[in-house]
């Protein structure tokens, strides 16, 4: 346990405190120590009257902080970090304790103001938030746990849920230490959830008399997403004749502008010979760990012999075509994850026969405050064995086909799309003792907002292999799933997407561009089969009864010619309620086109169209929220912070 001291004014020569304890309060006076006079020394019987005082206080106030707080974790107990702000003045790091439902925060402010805002809203919002603050008057600072309304005004928690631990000082500036549960059962706090969580942050730069008085609209503030409920996952052990490769950028320059996605093109020696990648994990020049957005590493089509070298934005019209051809993912890394590993009896093959030597990174960097000049040499490590584990891991696309006949009408807050793998295609292409999912990476392009995979078994739903209920197409990763999923012959996978397009005045049709949609979940398995994809989309055939019938009941003519593409007829649709309901309506029950392809992008044999939907009798049950007891009373007030010898002046 981390003992935590109140700073009290020091006799000349005795020790500073580095921490301060929450609740001390402390005069204006006291908060300008650098012209107060050292205090008398007392007489011996006297110093050992105050010492026993002063030890009993601080015996009762850490029993009191371990009874309504807990015990702070030391600095070294956080594994995960990310920059909040791209200059790099706020660093999160943190853990999670399943057992406690808890999340800890360490917060470290290198150049500490009047205070700062940090917490979590549903999309990055800074209305309706969920927000812990650290405030200043000038004289005195306090913390508390607060809300914002729908106009982002700021109002004292009445059930004060952010418990601070701590504060200390140190050369790179202030750490503050404090915890949250996941769920509070609060209806003003934000659920902690799997998936993606936005953060926010705000920097107060003058003081404030009240927390009433901040004005969020005029302070620098930002977001920033993270997988906060990483799993507890042990690392297996690692062959002693593992070997690591580097694909980084060439010591580029970073674009003066707020997004660019840099493609780079590598290769493997000649006659690379087959390996396994056990684990990669992300290579950041220092200084830009707030720049470096996400990272992927591609594996090109082995139909080629050669790909041209290219260096450069992937948007650039000097690209080379062929590179498009590049797409088997072999790594992926998004801000705030870790290193990942595979499963100690399945590796990830590369190089040896029927396997391209040629590989391309991509990454994005997010540079908003426009910095000009910055070099950069990031990218992924991978580490690889020659030493072949039991099985060959693979990578099996679940969810939608890239197909336009796939839509969302505009003016959309939450339409839903599903796409299944049938278990007509897994009875087939799946061995007898079925496979094991240990990963996933959710795909959508801008509208997406959900994304959910529900494994189902003889029509009842057993389990979600991945879901992410605030998902964001800007932060992708491959996350490593919390246990293992085993699919048999016979199961079924059914992905969902959920998408907004209350900023679209047209349809938006399923496809490869940016402005259409995808609804995708890669899945990571062992041992590898044949089965590289399997995904549906509604029959083509009901969908041209679709547009007949909204051609019949709508005074603008539908063009529903042969000539006319299936986009064109989806943008000449008037959007009414009715056509909308009977949009959703068709692809709640019209038939499928089911693709059950093997890596040929060849269907396996068999009657893929007009295949019937799954039929579901038994949905898994809403998981409750976990509402812990209340520790004892937490006033709605904000807490008095000491940090007279913790402020930089």
């Amino acid at each position: 346990m981390q003992l935590k001291s109140i700073a009290y004014p020091a006799c000349s020569g005795g020790p500073a405190h580095k921490w301060a304890t929450p609740g001390a309060r402390v005069p204006s006076s006291s908060m300008q120590t650098s012209g107060s006079k050292p205090c008398p020394c007392p007489s011996f019987k006297l110093r050992e009257v105050a010492s026993m005082y002063f030890t009993m206080i601080a015996v009762f106030l850490v029993i009191l902080v371990v009874a309504l707080q807990g015990s702070a974790p030391r600095g070294s107990d956080f594994p995960y970090k990310v920059p909040l702000d791209p200059q790099g003045l706020l660093q999160l790091s943190w853990n999670v304790s399943y057992p406690e439902q808890v999340v800890h925060f360490q917060l470290l402010v290198r150049d500490l103001r009047f205070g700062l805002l940090f917490g979590m809203s549903d999309r990055g919002e800074f209305e309706n938030a969920d927000l812990a603050v650290l405030w200043s008057d000038g004289h005195n600072s306090y913390f508390g746990d607060a809300w914002s309304d729908a106009k982002g005004q700021l109002h004292m928690d009445s059930q004060q849920d952010y418990q601070l631990l701590g504060a200390r000082k140190a050369p790179e500036g202030l750490y503050l230490l404090f915890r949250r549960a996941f769920s509070t059962c609060d209806p003003k706090d934000y659920l902690i959830e799997d998936g993606t969580v936005h953060l926010i942050y705000g920097i107060l730069e003058k003081p404030v008399h009240s927390l009433q008085a901040i004005n969020i609209s005029a302070i620098h503030r930002g977001l920033q997403r993270v997988q906060l409920l990483k799993p507890n996952i042990t690392i297996p052990e690692l062959p002693s004749d593992m070997k690591t490769m580097e694909i980084t950028a060439p010591d580029i320059v970073i674009p003066s502008q707020e997004t660019t996605y840099w493609c780079y093109m590598a290769e493997l020696p000649d006659g690379f010979p087959k390996h396994h990648i056990i684990m990669y994990e992300p290579v950041i020049t220092v200084g830009n760990e707030a720049l470096v957005h996400h990272m992927e590493v591609f594996q090109c089509a082995a139909e080629f012999d050669s790909f041209p070298h290219y260096n450069g934005p992937c948007d650039s019209k000097m690209k080379p075509d062929r590179l498009n051809y590049c797409r088997h993912v072999l790594a992926a890394w998004a801000m705030g994850a870790q290193a990942f590993y595979y499963p100690e009896e399945a590796g990830l093959a590369f190089g040896g026969p029927g396997s391209s030597r040629y590989l391309r990174l991509e990454i994005h960097y997010h540079n908003p405050l426009v910095f000009k000049g910055r070099r950069d040499s990031s990218g992924i490590r991978l580490y690889f064995t020659a030493t072949l584990r039991r099985y060959d891991a693979g990578i099996m696309e679940l969810g939608l086909v890239y197909t336009p006949v796939m839509a969302i009408p505009p003016g959309e807050d939450a339409f839903i799309l599903t796409g299944y793998c049938t278990d007509k295609c897994t009875q087939l292409a799946l061995p007898a003792a079925g496979i094991r999912i240990f990963a996933s990476q959710l795909h959508t392009h801008l509208a997406g907002r959900k994304v959910m995979t529900v494994l189902s078994r003889d029509g009842r739903e057993r389990q979600v292999v991945n879901a992410d209920g605030h998902y964001s197409p800007h932060f992708q990763e491959i996350r490593m799933l919390k246990e293992v999923v085993a699919v048999f012959p016979g199961d079924e996978l059914i992905t969902t997407c959920t998408y907004n397009t209350e900023d679209r005045s047209r349809a938006t049709v399923g496809g490869f561009g940016i402005l259409e949609e995808m609804c995708v979940n890669y899945v990571h398995y062992y041992p590898q089969t044949q089965l590289e994809l399997c995904k549906s989309a509604v029959d083509p055939g009901y969908l041209h009864r679709y547009f007949n019938l909204v051609n019949r009941f709508n005074d603008e003519e539908v063009c529903t010619c042969p000539q006319v593409s299936v986009p064109q007829q989806f943008f000449s649709v008037p959007w009414n309620t009715f056509n909308r309901d009977v949009l959703k309506s068709l692809y709640g029950f019209a038939p499928i086109s089911m693709h059950c392809n093997k890596s040929s992008a060849v269907r396996f044999p068999g009657e893929w169209e007009k295949q019937t939907l799954p039929t579901i009798t038994e949905r898994l049950r809403e998981p409750v929220p976990h509402c812990p007891p209340a520790p004892g009373p937490r006033p709605a007030a904000p807490v008095p912070l000491n940090l007279a010898e913790l402020r930089r002046d």
